[in-house]
């Protein structure tokens, strides 16, 4: 051992068992600022200043504040600093729907509607 705190590896530099930590923002990083892009939130368009963004609630989530100085939160898949979602880059335009939002509304109509579907066709006679 060599110190308080921290080993040394032969002629490397000292290891610590802890992570420096900080409060201050990351200067270095690219994303300063994010814009809401969810084509139904009612501040889309807004561009706002990103005051830090973390994993809260099980979402990762993007923290700003509003016109009135007040810290808000929204999900991060809303905003624009959001990774691309794999079905809208793969599908490049040619469907706006996955697949499991088809199948949910299929299962919302039949639910909605049972008797106003009709199981079978029905077939009008010449005497009817």
């Amino acid at each position: 051992r060599s110190g308080i705190g921290h080993e040394t590896c032969g002629a490397s530099a000292p290891v610590f068992p802890w992570q420096q930590q900080s409060n201050a923002r990351d200067l270095s990083d690219r994303v300063q600022f994010f814009e809401i892009t969810h084509e139904f939130h009612p501040l889309l368009g807004r561009v706002y200043d990103l005051v830090d963004r973390r994993r809260t609630w099980g979402e990762d989530r993007v923290y700003y504040h509003d016109d009135a100085g007040k810290l808000r939160g929204m999900k991060a898949q809303w905003t624009s600093v959001a990774d691309a979602d794999p079905f809208v880059s793969v599908s490049a335009g040619r469907s706006s729907l996955h697949v499991r939002d088809l199948l949910q509304l299929v299962a919302l109509i039949a639910r909605l509607a049972p008797a106003s579907i009709p199981s079978k066709p029905v077939k009008k006679g010449r005497n009817t």
